[in-house]
């Protein structure tokens, strides 16, 4: 009994000398590293070159060992929260896919067989952050969308698929953070490949169909999307959704 407790004494001393992971100086992590390696390996339309990464992989590994000891704290703005989880949420992602790769969908990793929030990709813990462990859905539905109603973010989250939002050419950051919103939503809702609009009939991305109730809690789906459509939509506009398309977005 004597040595039990000796060793719990021991084992608590220890874990609170050691020094936590949850923040290396407490102030919010910058982004360069991050917007450098998405100006080298991304182009213009959101194109991803894997190959090429996956050869290079030292630069994002230090990028995500910088999100991994910098954890966000009560001193940070939201705009600073915000975009460090969208970035996190893009960064990791480029990583499980480069650990598999070459696959033809991120639906191809992990188990033939899925079961949402089961074991999906993103049900995969691999982002240890603050002595957590999070996966891709803790991080965009248990913290972004739980934490902040701001449908932009799902311009901004990017699931390495053709028929998300393109993969901008630079991390979020919290002075710019509104403005790539608007700039990936205008773009988004303008694309052709993603949304179909007429004044008669639109073919909508799944995405106002899957996050309809994020959309309406700032604003009717309709109005939201006629801020940024240069094609309006009316009350009569029949809306129909365009089917996902989930192969990998690489060059």
């Amino acid at each position: 009994m004597r040595l039990f407790g000796f060793l719990i004494v021991f084992v608590t001393l220890f874990a609170c000398a050691a020094p936590t992971p949850h923040m290396q100086d407490g102030k919010p992590v910058s982004h360069e590293q991050f917007t450098r390696l998405l100006q080298e390996y991304v182009t213009d339309e959101g194109k991803v070159d894997y190959q090429r990464l996956k050869k290079n992989r030292a630069q994002l590994t230090e990028y995500l060992d910088l999100l991994r000891s910098t954890a966000p704290n009560d001193s940070w703005s939201k705009e600073e929260e915000i975009a460090y989880w969208i970035n996190v949420y893009n960064a990791f992602t480029i990583d499980l896919i480069l650990e598999h790769y070459p696959v033809k969908s991120i639906k191809d990793i992990g188990s033939t067989i899925q079961i949402p929030f089961v074991n999906t990709p993103w049900d995969i813990k691999f982002i240890k952050i603050g002595g957590e462990e999070y996966d891709l859905n803790n991080v965009e539905h248990g913290i972004l969308r739980k934490k902040w109603k701001e449908p932009g973010i799902h311009f901004a989250v990017n699931c390495a698929s053709k028929s998300c939002p393109k993969l901008r050419r630079e991390a979020y950051t919290a002075d710019k953070l509104y403005e790539q919103f608007d700039e990936q939503a205008r773009i988004f809702i303008n694309s052709d490949f993603h949304n179909d609009i007429t004044p008669r009939k639109a073919r909508l991305s799944k995405y106002f169909d899957w996050y309809a109730g994020d959309f309406k809690d700032v604003m009717p789906i309709r109005e939201y999307i006629n801020q940024y459509a240069d094609v309006k939509l009316t009350e009569d506009t029949d809306i129909s959704y365009k089917d996902y398309n989930w192969e990998l977005n690489e060059q």
